[in-house]
């Protein structure tokens, strides 16, 4: 496993299904954390588990579409730890509607104001002093959804928005040692399913026809690519990525190809 043994990371959504994972895979790897998300005492709770198994961590509740309190929050993390090398913009969700029909206004915004400006203030309250040191990974989590219409609009323009943003990371602070990328995750099995997993318990089942590699992604496929593109060691040439992690999703329709060469594929 890469060691970031002298490295500070931030993880947004520490709290999630996938952001929790994404935590213990740095804290394995010798990092030290600040994990954001908006449950304080929860947070404060992960800190204190991760401290007695040897960890150096601080918590930074915020609520993302805060920048005010956004930057308060990583400021005072960074004073009880270290500066921030590594920056994981994990925390995002769906609150809109699942059609363009059912979005309104409101949810729209919401999910612009989480999904893709929560992941601009997160950045603007550490991009500065990755730039006077001359070095930092930023690592943004989009989605399937931002290329290719799989439903929730909102949702979905936010994250294609992030890849956007991801890329001008890069262009503009790669002269500074700093990369940027960006993972787009398929399913992922986590706890945030379980409404839609209770309402049809076959749907993980269901949906494993549409990836080639037969399953749906769990956190720690996610995880992995995160640390890969974070890590200077593996990843050092590589920024204004957008990697897929989806299990061959977006690389075609392999049903669609079976019914248009009348072949098993």
């Amino acid at each position: 496993m890469t060691r970031f043994a002298d490295r500070t990371v931030l993880v947004t959504g520490a709290l999630g299904g996938i952001g929790s994972t994404i935590v213990d895979l740095f804290a394995q790897a010798g990092a030290t954390l600040i994990l954001s998300d908006r449950d304080a005492a929860a947070l404060d709770a992960r800190v204190a588990t991760l401290a007695e198994a040897g960890t150096k961590a601080a918590a930074a509740p915020s609520d993302l579409r805060d920048a005010r309190g956004t930057r308060a929050a990583i400021e005072s993390a960074v004073a009880r730890t270290d500066p921030v090398d590594i920056a994981v913009n994990n925390a995002g969700g769906g609150n809109g509607g699942g059609t363009l029909a059912s979005t309104t206004a409101e949810s729209w915004a919401g999910d612009v104001e989480l999904n893709l400006n929560g992941a601009y203030h997160v950045t603007a309250a550490v991009i500065d002093g990755m730039k006077a040191r001359r070095r930092g990974s930023i690592v943004n989590i989009s989605s399937v959804n931002a290329l290719q219409t799989l439903g929730h609009p909102a949702y979905s323009a936010a994250k294609a928005g992030l890849i956007s943003y991801t890329r001008a990371l890069a262009v503009e602070y790669g002269p500074f040692g700093i990369r940027a990328n960006v993972i787009c995750p398929g399913t992922v099995r986590t706890p945030i399913w379980q409404a839609r997993v209770d309402k049809k318990p076959e749907i993980f089942e269901s949906l494993r026809k549409w990836y080639p590699l037969q399953r749906v992604a769990e956190p720690s496929d996610i995880a992995k690519a995160v640390a890969f593109l974070a890590s200077d060691e593996l990843a050092g040439f590589i920024t204004g990525a957008m990697l897929p992690v989806d299990g061959g999703l977006t690389a075609g329709n392999r049903m669609m190809a079976e019914e248009l060469t009348l072949e098993d594929f």
